[in-house]
């Protein structure tokens, strides 16, 4: 009997908080703009967010392949130029949702490993080593791109993506954020007098200043709410040059210089003043069967992980939850993203930037538009590359600090998806609990057995086996979909529609009479009239 009260007060309380489609606090959706003045400063800021990840990736995967600092500034341009490229192609014709596409870390397990079959005993030295691996690593990725082709165009995928529902998504729009902590605070302890003051000053600029200045002027607030990100690069950057000018790091091991000092990535001395990127500038491709195949994991890996990171997207943007329709061409796009990245030398192809999601949340702005301008930057300083070098030679426990609350803000995305579903379902705590460990605890594993051993568990006979094996497992997200996936649409999924949360998440989902939303054409449709020229399951 004293339970009845408190029930009653409980069902009070949730009713001030119902569900919501969209967040509130959003100035700006998808297809609203802020100025011409705005646009450019916050597409400069997804320049910079997504330049610190491309530059890890660079630094990760070319000494392993033989390559020097002027290698690595030449690949980072490219990775540059094939960003916006690519960026350009999903927001006019792919998903048209604000997503930056950049470099994958998923293609590092294949990349490496072809690398590694690279003696360097049959060289003559390791420029040579680190060419011909570049050009095995183009054939590689041009003929593994065609799976996500296939997968996208035929609408495999979007049939596969009406099988979701929000407790699908929670987990994985979770592990979309949570499994790139790597690349968060573990880098910034690697020079934590730079990283954790960048963290601490970007935390409390960005959300107490605002606050206590409110009373002074609303646009003091505006600045420091949307722009703060800028102001506190620049004052721990300069921070960082002031101790390397200072000698703090003159005695110090090579290691610990590498990620503090703002003059030892030697990008700028190497990076030359113009430099088009343009086909098969290393050189004619080298195709193999095993590596091709080997690649096609990565390929599908970056399918998994950015349809996840879509409905991040989606949700930060204003946008409804992209149909399977979208997701589809989204995925055929993004296989041709990948081949043009093997013809235009790219070691690694592209999917959804994280972190540049993170950043629709923080500065509240969604806007397609300001991504597309980014594009602008993207290849402006992969071609005048001394430019882009300058900002490059940004230490990288700098970008590692804003990353630990871009990601963080992913994460919780996730957990919002689960408003839409029944939250006191134990079936659906099962599977979301399940989903989220395994998505972390799997790639956990792998990564360390991968560090420790210097190649990963799976150990057959058949290399490019091997590879698909350690990529799919070694990516979050991956883990997380096909396991919440086949759990969800297994588990008593009958009769249990409205606690999984089909009755919100189908209209979206489905174009058939009944399950369509109109506001869908609002957000997905193609900016001009393309169906005499495109077959209307793609639109």
């Amino acid at each position: 009997m004293p339970m009845q009260p408190m029930m009653a007060q409980a069902v009070g309380a949730g009713a001030i908080h119902p569900p919501h489609e969209q967040f509130h606090h959003l100035a700006y959706c998808v297809h609203s703009n802020p100025s011409w003045v705005q646009v450019a400063a916050l597409a400069f800021l997804h320049y910079l967010v997504m330049l610190g990840s491309t530059v890890m990736l660079a630094s990760i995967i070319v000494p392993a392949m033989g390559g020097n600092a002027g290698d690595k500034a030449r690949v980072i341009q490219s990775f540059l130029f094939m960003s916006g490229i690519n960026t350009l192609l999903q927001t006019l014709v792919g998903t048209r949702l604000p997503t930056i596409m950049n470099a994958s870390f998923a293609f590092v397990v294949p990349v490496l490993s072809i690398a590694r079959e690279m003696d360097p005993n049959n060289f003559g030295n390791n420029h040579q080593r680190f060419v011909h691996t570049m050009r095995t690593t183009q054939g590689a990725l041009i003929v593994a791109s065609i799976l996500n082709m296939i997968l996208g165009f035929s609408t495999i995928w979007g049939a596969y993506a009406k099988k979701f529902s929000p407790v699908i998504m929670t987990p994985v729009v979770c592990v979309v954020g949570l499994g790139l902590f790597e690349i968060g605070f573990p880098q910034v302890g690697k020079c934590v007098e730079i990283g954790l003051p960048m963290l601490i000053l970007a935390v409390i600029v960005q959300q107490y200043v605002p606050h206590y200045f409110s009373h002074i002027h609303e646009r003091i607030t505006f600045l420091f709410e949307r722009y703060s990100l800028l102001l506190c690069i620049g004052i721990v950057w300069a921070f960082a040059a002031i101790l390397t000018a200072a000698g703090a790091y003159n005695h110090v091991s090579p290691k610990t210089q590498l990620h503090c000092r703002t003059d030892r990535s030697f990008l700028m001395s190497s990076a030359p003043w113009i430099k088009i990127p343009y086909p098969f500038q290393w050189g004619t491709p080298i195709f193999t069967a095993g590596h091709s195949f080997g690649m096609m994991g990565a390929v599908l890996v970056g399918a998994f992980e950015s349809t996840g990171a879509h409905f991040a997207t989606a949700r930060l943007a204003g946008a409804t939850p992209p149909p399977g329709h979208v997701l589809s061409r989204s995925v055929g796009l993004q296989g041709i993203g990948m081949f043009l990245e093997g013809i235009f030398g790219a070691p690694a192809g592209s999917s959804v930037s994280v972190e540049n999601i993170g950043l629709l949340g923080l500065t509240k702005v969604g806007s397609r538009r300001v991504i597309q301008i980014s594009t602008g930057f993207m290849i402006f300083f992969s071609v005048f590359g001394k430019f882009g070098a300058f900002f490059a030679s940004i230490p990288l426990p700098i970008f590692a600090a804003i990353y630990c609350i871009l990601f963080g803000i992913v994460a919780a995305v996730g957990v919002s998806f689960m408003q839409f579903a029944n939250k006191n379902s134990m079936r659906n705590i099962y599977i979301i609990g399940l989903s989220l460990f395994l998505g972390i605890s799997v790639p956990q594993y792998f990564n360390e057995y991968t560090s420790s051993a210097g190649r990963g568990p799976a150990r057959t006979n058949a290399g490019w086996f091997n590879d698909i094996i350690n990529t799919v497992f070694a990516s979050g997200p991956t883990v997380a979909l096909i396991v919440a996936s086949v759990l969800d649409n297994t588990l008593e999924a009958r009769g249990f529609d409205s606690d999984r949360g089909l009755s919100w998440f189908m209209p979206f989902l489905r174009r058939h009479k009944g399950y369509s939303d109109p506001r869908n054409d609002e957000f997905y449709s193609f900016p001009i009239r393309v169906h005499d020229f495109v077959p209307s399951r793609f639109l």
